[in-house]
């Protein structure tokens, strides 16, 4: 079971990559804090520190439509702010 589902590139998240060497990660919601150090580990070659996972609700959407009032539900979804051990560094463009 794959557990990162793709990396949050941000500006905010970038800011705090330069400054406090963590990263965010977009993560299948029933993954826990282990299981996403290990992944992270094994794909970006790292040590990590610490995980902090951010679980939101689905937003309720109403949209107004010619056959009228439509309404639904956006997925929910699990966040993981990873903080890497000192010196290290993950870079998302090397492969583009």
């Amino acid at each position: 079971m794959e557990i990162l589902i793709k990396p949050i590139v941000t500006e905010k998240m970038s800011s705090q990559g330069e400054a406090f060497n963590r990263y965010g990660f977009l993560v299948v919601r029933t993954a826990n804090k282990l299981q996403i150090k290990k992944a992270v580990e094994e794909l970006y070659g790292v040590n990590v520190e610490s995980v902090n996972t951010l679980n939101y609700g689905g937003k309720t959407k109403t949209r107004y439509t010619k056959s009228g009032m439509m309404k639904g539900r956006a997925a929910a979804t699990k966040k993981a702010v990873v903080t890497l051990a000192k010196g290290e560094t993950i870079d998302f463009y090397s492969n583009i």
